[in-house]
C-alpha cells in the first residue's frame, strides 16, 4: 500500500479517478452520437432539398407548368416567339431590366429573357414583397392590366407586375425581380430543377 500521509490509499485513489474518467468519457460518447446524429438532415428534409425534374414535352407555347421544388412553386413558362420579342420592348417600364442582383438568378440566366433557352422561363412562383403567389397572365392587353401588358405576373395582394421574364415593373411594391433557381437541361424534355451545371 501506499499511504499518503493522511492516511489515503494512493494506489486506490489513482484506480478510482482513473475509472471513473474512463465511465465519463464513454457516458459523453453515448450521450454526443445521437446529438451529432441529429444535425444530420432528416430523410424528409433531404427531399424537400432534392432536386426535382420538369418534364416539358408537353407544354404548349404560351403554357405554364407548376413544379414543387424545396416547398415552393416554381414556374416553367414557354414563352411564344411574340413573347420573347416583347421582352426586348419592356425595359422602360422595369425596375431592374438588366438583372443586376446578382442573388435573384443564376449568372447564366443574367440575360434579357432571364433564361438558358429564351423559348423556356424558370422562375420561382413568390412575390418578392411579402411572399404571395402572383398569378400567371399571359393575355395581351386584358382590360383590368391595360393596353401596354405584354403579359406576364401579376400578384393580386398588393398590385405588384412582372413581366414574363420575372423582371419586377417599376414603381410597384416588390423591390426585386422574381427568383431564377438553379437549374439545368438534362435532354431537350426535361429540366432538372436545383442544380446548377451544363446543360444538354
Amino acid at each position: 500500500y501506499q499511504m499518503s500521509s493522511d492516511g489515503v490509499d494512493l494506489k486506490k485513489r489513482r484506480f478510482l479517478t482513473a475509472s471513473t474518467a474512463v465511465v465519463g468519457a464513454i457516458g459523453v460518447g453515448f450521450a454526443a452520437v445521437p446529438f451529432l446524429g441529429s444535425w444530420n438532415p432528416s430523410e424528409r428534409a433531404k427531399a424537400l432539398g432534392a432536386p426535382e425534374e420538369a418534364d416539358i414535352s408537353k407544354l404548349e407555347p404560351g403554357g405554364l407548368l407548376r413544379v414543387s421544388w424545396r416547398g415552393k412553386v416554381v414556374w416553367v413558362v414557354r414563352r411564344t416567339e411574340q413573347n420573347v420579342a416583347d421582352l426586348a420592348g419592356m425595359t422602360d417600364k422595369l425596375a431592374d431590366p438588366n438583372s443586376e442582383v446578382a442573388s435573384q438568378q443564376p449568372p447564366y440566366a443574367q440575360n434579357e429573357t432571364r433564361s438558358i433557352k429564351p423559348e423556356y422561363g424558370v422562375l420561382v412562383g413568390i412575390c418578392t414583397h411579402l411572399g404571395c403567389s402572383p398569378t400567371y397572365r399571359p393575355e395581351i392587353a386584358p382590360a383590368d392590366l391595360g393596353p401596354d401588358w405584354k403579359g406576364g405576373f401579376f400578384c393580386p395582394c398588393h398590385g405588384s407586375f412582372f413581366d414574363l421574364a420575372g423582371r419586377v415593373y417599376s414603381g410597384v411594391p416588390a423591390p426585386t425581380n422574381l427568383v431564377v433557381p438553379p437549374h439545368k437541361y438534362l435532354s431537350e424534355d426535361l429540366i432538372l430543377i436545383g442544380v446548377d451545371g451544363e446543360s444538354v
